[in-house]
């Protein structure tokens, strides 16, 4: 398993992301996940966490691959308690599908590339 120095990038700034990546908030989750028009697969991540920098260069590619199909929301635990805690997260990386406003699946862990799409293809229904 590959190691990361404590100032590697994981999920990007707000810029670096895609147009179909979003940073989202606490503040913001109403609007943009469960208000969203398609559905959403929400990244829960932390900054310290060597998995969740596995994954997060992974799911900006979902994100980049599926537009137009799937939004890909990151909450950051540390900076937004409020939203993780209201879904029971409990390890990371977290990641819940939501379709129409409800969560439809949840995975928790890193996963390989292919698994996590194979995943999102299959609660897609694609």
């Amino acid at each position: 398993m590959p190691t990361f120095p404590r100032d590697t990038p994981i999920h990007g700034t707000q810029d670096e992301m895609s147009e179909n990546t979003k940073a989202v908030s606490d503040e913001t989750f109403q609007t943009d996940v469960l208000q969203a028009p398609g559905p959403v697969l929400v990244d829960f991540w932390a900054e310290w966490c060597g998995p969740c920098r596995m994954v997060g260069p992974i799911l900006d590619e979902i994100g980049k691959d599926y537009a137009g199909k799937l939004t890909v929301a990151k909450v950051n635990i540390d900076e937004n308690p409020m939203t993780p805690n209201q879904y029971a997260v409990r390890g990371i990386p977290t990641m819940i599908l939501f379709k129409d406003g409800k969560p439809v699946d949840m995975k928790v862990g890193a996963m390989p590339r292919g698994q996590l799409r194979a995943w999102v293809d299959q609660a897609l229904g694609a």
